[in-house]
């Protein structure tokens, strides 16, 4: 479990900034060059490098290179990690929010008095009066 958490640490941390989680959403539909990926950002190149130094340490990416190109890819697997504990939380939480509506629903009491109830139309006393 240590390790698991240790990889999801990793993965929320990349995904903790809009550059990252941007890069991520780019390379969702397909591998992409660096300088591609750079050019949609008002950063300087060092900059953008040190992002995805971030990405690629936490494994949501790989980067190959070809001659002089270097390639982005998205690990969908490392970021499978991520969507996974997200959707075992929604789904306790569900299960409890269920838990509790059934509870409320279960234990409710009308609202309004009951129409056999003797004190139904008798006056409210006031509290000035003394018995």
């Amino acid at each position: 479990m240590a390790n698991y958490s240790r990889e999801l640490d990793e993965a929320y941390g990349a995904l903790s900034d809009p550059t990252r989680r941007a890069v991520v959403v780019r390379l969702g539909r397909g591998p992409a060059a660096v300088s591609e990926l750079a050019s949609g950002f008002a950063m300087t190149l060092p900059s953008f490098l040190k992002h995805l130094r971030v990405l690629e340490t936490s494994g949501l990416i790989h980067t190959a290179k070809s001659g002089r190109v270097r390639t982005c890819t998205l690990d969908r697997a490392r970021m499978a990690v991520a969507v996974d504990w997200l959707a075992d939380q929604r789904t306790q939480w569900e299960e409890r929010t269920d838990r509790l509506e059934a509870f409320l629903l279960d234990t409710a009491t009308p609202l309004a008095p009951a129409l056999d109830d003797p004190a139904l139309g008798q006056p409210i006393p006031d509290s000035k009066e003394t018995p």
